[in-house]
């Protein structure tokens, strides 16, 4: 079975703070996938003045701005309006909440503890106050960032449905890990689709990062295997495999997936060491769907979610942070490396509720 491998370049081209466009999009699967680009053509984000603080969270209220003021600002607005918390204010909050994606069920949750401000009549700003506390408890404080732990090579599969953005992810991590100063190996188990593999190599040269891929059909399994054992030899710190995009609901490719854990775990105990699964913002309501199967299906230790610069529907985060218990590691805002993310709690909701 034929092995393709090839070993980084010693002067990468990649530069920071370039915008990198993919030369291969992703396969739309009409049912529920979104559009089958990678990335969502954006102007540069404006970046105002008055210290670092001020810089990250301006542009992060600026990328999130359809988020921000079709859902937080609709919400500020309703409150404004409002003299006293009542029936009719709790209701327009619901609505807002719904057609933001948070989900019926983290919706309710949220309801619950409006109404407790409804039965005393309080003052609309102090319920605003509450629901901007009540997003951080979702959302949780603290960040999860991706850490590279000390095993070696360090494992780290990604994950999801066609068209969210999964070799663009890939390839914005390697970026991260190679200038942090780690040697990386870039595997390509997507064997259904060679205009993934070419974009994944395209990312290796990049980023200086080695490439690995096997014939067009071959076994995922097995490429994921010799993955690891190639990184074993060449001694790379990190492997990053690239998954084939796969429908929720195909019982088959996801018996495939669990395959590949298997296989990595007999191959290292603990691998994969990270299981990211990658998830677009835009498809709203659908991507609660795609958690819930791939969470139930095999360990997830971290969530991407891509295309919040896109979308209005940013609340579907909140919801999926509610309702499983896996954190979110990074978003996505834009199309140049840096504009994925670490996921920052605190500066997430700062950003949503910016009235700059």
């Amino acid at each position: 079975m034929a092995l393709f491998w090839k070993r980084k370049d010693q002067s990468p081209e990649f530069v920071k703070n370039t915008e990198l466009v993919d030369s291969a999009a992703e396969v739309k699967t009409p049912i529920v996938e979104p559009p089958p680009d990678d990335t969502v053509q954006q102007n540069p984000s404006t970046v105002a003045s008055g210290g670092l603080f001020g810089r990250v969270k301006s542009a992060l209220s600026d990328r999130l701005r359809k988020t921000r003021e079709d859902f937080v600002g609709q919400i500020r607005a309703a409150v404004k309006a409002a003299s006293v918390v009542d029936e009719h204010l709790i209701e327009r909050i619901e609505e807002i909440l719904i057609q933001a994606d948070v989900g019926a069920e983290t919706t309710m949750k949220m309801m619950e503890a409006m109404r407790e401000f409804e039965a005393r009549g309080a003052a609309p700003q102090e319920l605003l106050d509450s629901f901007k506390k009540q997003l951080l408890d979702i959302l949780g404080r603290e960040p999860h960032r991706l850490q590279v732990g000390p095993e070696r090579p360090y494992v780290v599969l990604v994950i999801g449905v066609n068209g969210v953005g999964k070799t663009t992810t890939i390839g914005k991590i390697a970026a991260e890990m190679r200038d942090a100063g780690n040697s990386v190996l870039l595997a390509a188990a997507d064997t259904f689709r060679a205009a993934a593999v070419e974009q994944l190599e395209i990312w290796s040269q990049r980023t200086g990062s080695d490439f690995l891929s096997k014939e067009m059909g071959a076994d995922p399994a097995g490429v994921a295997y010799d993955a690891v054992e190639t990184a074993r030899a060449e001694k790379n710190d990190i492997v990053l495999i690239d998954t084939a995009g796969r429908l929720h609901t195909k019982n088959n490719l996801m018996e495939e997936l669990k395959k590949v854990v298997r296989v990595l775990g007999k191959l290292q105990p603990g691998a994969p060491h990270e299981t990211l699964l990658v998830l677009d913002a835009t498809t709203g309501q659908n991507a609660i769907s795609q958690a819930k199967v791939f969470t139930e299906a095999i360990p997830i230790t971290g969530l991407v979610m891509t295309k919040l610069d896109g979308t209005a529907k940013g609340g579907v985060l909140i919801g999926i942070r509610n309702l499983f218990d896996v954190p979110i590691v990074k978003i996505g805002v834009g199309e140049s490396v840096e504009d994925l993310r670490d996921f920052v709690p605190v500066e997430f909701v700062d950003a949503l509720f910016d009235e700059s």
